[in-house]
């Protein structure tokens, strides 16, 4: 059962941001999103670091992606949607 569940539901490409400083994650962020556009949802691992999720989500605004933060139970991610 677990092959058949793997064919239907793809993973999706998640860029972990724990440990990268905050000068380098615009960047990151930047590369990330525009090489992966045509494989939406991604994932922004961000941790719960605020300032680390303004920047993410300032890169987003500024190419027009769709996103939402999180859910209630874990904040430090951010979903790229389409």
């Amino acid at each position: 059962m677990y092959k058949r569940l793997q064919k239907k539901y793809k993973q999706h490409l998640q860029l972990d941001l724990h440990g990268v400083t905050h000068d380098l994650v615009s960047d990151l962020v930047e590369d990330f999103i525009l090489e992966n556009q045509y494989d939406l949802p991604l994932k922004i691992i961000t941790g719960n670091s605020d300032k680390m999720k303004k920047i993410v989500v300032h890169i987003l605004k500024t190419y027009q992606f769709n996103y939402s933060e999180g859910d209630y139970y874990n904040r430090g991610y951010i979903d790229v949607l389409n």
